[in-house]
């Protein structure tokens, strides 16, 4: 009975001046204005931090709103501002980005052919917001591979094997023209399009190595032959040449008996000449030069006998 008469007045009493309400009523008065202010430097900061956007060099930014949705203006490069939340910015990279397909395909020959073509792809500037809206970011992902493979299939089945390899760039500037005009129905541009890489079955491969070898061998018997006609045209010519100089010389013999003299003389010429032009001196007679000019025995000779 003295505890439950006396805790109660001892309990009231020492609490009496950590009053709850007033306790409460003063944290009201006090703190709001500083809530107030916190959440005003957090909402100013979260503003600062999302309101801009940067686009950077090379990329295109556009707009998606919550309330309109995609917008249809570009923005470059540059800071810009946009409101948070309702808004955010999607970001294109407009360069222009390799992209290497290989293909595996069949000629008209029906000979496979395993082809590689390499294209630089951008986006077109004027048609984001659709790209966005049919496609996404990865645009050129969903896009090149089918439309690449498609065109190889069909352009490669228009030509042979050895044209493929002959009119290398007359199938180049044909696929160029209709990878082109495929890719602008999706609103990608292609700068340059190019065959980088062209193969054949290795069985397809040996046919051709072996051809070309039977052609180089006929090509070469071909030369033998050509170059044997050609020999034997040279000998009988010299042949005839040689009957005709050798008829010609006894002509003149018969005709004129001093035409040997001047064959003489015209040789000790050439014989005397050669030795000036050697380091070695000798001295020579007439005879040793095939002369024998002071006696003139074979001309009077000559002319006693007719």
């Amino acid at each position: 009975d003295f505890f439950g008469a006396f805790l109660p007045s001892w309990f009231a009493s020492t609490m009496a001046p950590f009053d709850i309400s007033k306790i409460a009523q003063a944290l009201v008065q006090r703190g709001a204005p500083l809530a107030a202010g916190a959440g005003v430097l957090v909402g100013g900061g979260y503003l600062a931090s999302n309101a801009f956007y940067t686009v950077d060099a090379g990329h295109i930014g556009i707009k998606y709103s919550r309330m309109s949705g995609v917008g249809n203006t570009n923005y470059r490069e540059g800071v810009h501002f946009l409101l948070p939340w309702f808004e955010r910015p999607i970001i294109f990279d407009v360069r222009a980005r390799p992209h290497t397909m290989t293909s595996l395909t069949g000629s008209k020959d029906l000979q496979m052919v395993n082809i590689s073509l390499r294209a630089l792809a951008k986006p077109d500037m004027n048609k984001l917001p659709e790209i966005y809206r049919s496609l996404g970011l990865d645009y050129d992902e969903k896009v090149l591979p089918s439309i690449i493979n498609e065109t190889l299939k069909s352009i490669v089945a228009q030509y042979n094997a050895s044209q493929l390899i002959t009119q290398r760039e007359l199938v180049s500037r044909v696929i160029r023209q209709r990878l082109v005009q495929r890719a602008q129905d999706f609103g990608i541009l292609l700068d340059d399009v190019a065959i980088t890489h062209l193969s054949f079955s290795p069985e397809y491969e040996k046919a051709v190595e072996s051809k070309q070898v039977a052609q180089q061998q006929a090509e070469r018997a071909r030369f033998y032959v050509l170059k044997a006609q050609e020999e034997k045209k040279k000998t009988i010519i010299s042949a005839e040449g040689e009957t005709k100089s050798a008829e010609m010389i006894g002509n003149a013999m018969k005709d004129n008996p001093g035409f040997i003299e001047l064959r003489r003389i015209e040789k000790a010429k050439e014989i005397s000449t050669l030795l000036a032009r050697s380091q070695n001196r000798m001295v020579l007679g007439s005879e040793s030069l095939l002369l024998s000019l002071m006696g003139g025995g074979s001309v009077s000779s000559a002319s006693a006998k007719k």
